[in-house]
C-alpha cells in the first residue's frame, strides 16, 4: 500500500516543480528552457533625459520671483489696464521691489539706483491716472519679498531681459486704452522710458560686469 502512495505523491512534486520553473520567464535579457531568446521588456534602470523643468538654474541666475497675491483688478476697462502696469509681474511695483533687493544686498550701485528711482516716478505716474478714475492704490505688495540675484551681472542679466518684458506689457496696454489721451500719453512714455533707456543700460550692465560708473552712465545719459 505504501509503495501505490510513492508514485502518485512523487509525481504531484514533479508536476509542481516544472510548473513553477515554466511560470518564471526572466523579464532581463536571457533565454527560455527551449532556448528561445527573451527580450528585456524593463526600461527602469536605463536613464532618460532630464525634464525641462528639472534642468538646473545657471549659476548665479535670478531666483524666481515668489508668488504674490494682489488685490482684485478693478472692473472698469481703463483703470484696469493702469493697474495692470502697475500690479503685475512684467510691471513698475514688482520692477522697483527687485532693484530695490539688489541695492539691499550690494549697496548703491548703478545702474540700480538710478532705475529704482525712475521706478518710482513711473509708479507715482500710474497711481495718478487710478486716483483719476476713482482707485484707491495700495502699497506695493512685493517689497521685501523678491530676493537679489547671486551676483551683479546675473542681476544684469535678469533686468535687461525684464525690461524686454515690460516693453510688451505696454504694446498690449496701449491698444486696450486707445480711447484715453491721458492714459495713452503715459503708457508711451512709460514704454519709451523701458525701451529706450532702461534696456540700453543694463545691457550695457551687464557687457560690464553687471555694474556701471557714474561716467559710464553719464556717457549714457544718465546722471
Amino acid at each position: 500500500m505504501h509503495q501505490k502512495l510513492i508514485v502518485p505523491v512523487a509525481a504531484v512534486v514533479l508536476a509542481m516543480f516544472l510548473s513553477a520553473c515554466a511560470g518564471s520567464t526572466p523579464t532581463t535579457g536571457g533565454a527560455t528552457a527551449s532556448g528561445t531568446p527573451v527580450p528585456t521588456t524593463s526600461s527602469a534602470s536605463q536613464p532618460g533625459p532630464p525634464s525641462p523643468s528639472m534642468s538646473p538654474s545657471a549659476p548665479g541666475a535670478a531666483e524666481p520671483a515668489p508668488s504674490v497675491s494682489t488685490p482684485a483688478a478693478p472692473t472698469d476697462p481703463l483703470a484696469a489696464a493702469a493697474w495692470d502696469a502697475l500690479m503685475s509681474p512684467d510691471g513698475e511695483y514688482k520692477a522697483s521691489a527687485e532693484y530695490q533687493a539688489v541695492i539691499d544686498e550690494f549697496g548703491p550701485v548703478e545702474p540700480y539706483v538710478s532705475i529704482q528711482a525712475a521706478e518710482e516716478r513711473h509708479i507715482d505716474a500710474l497711481t495718478r491716472q487710478l486716483e483719476r478714475l476713482g482707485v484707491e492704490v495700495p502699497p506695493n505688495p512685493y517689497t521685501g519679498t523678491i530676493s537679489a540675484p547671486a551676483d551683479l551681472q546675473a542681476a544684469a542679466d535678469a533686468w535687461a531681459a525684464e525690461e524686454v518684458d515690460n516693453v510688451a506689457l505696454y504694446d498690449r496696454l496701449l491698444a486696450e486704452v486707445s480711447g484715453d489721451t491721458a492714459l495713452t500719453r503715459v503708457f508711451t512714455n512709460l514704454r519709451r522710458a523701458s525701451q529706450e533707456v532702461h534696456l540700453p543700460v543694463f545691457e550695457a550692465a551687464a557687457a560690464n560686469g553687471g555694474q556701471l560708473t557714474r561716467e559710464q552712465m553719464a556717457g549714457l545719459g544718465l546722471r
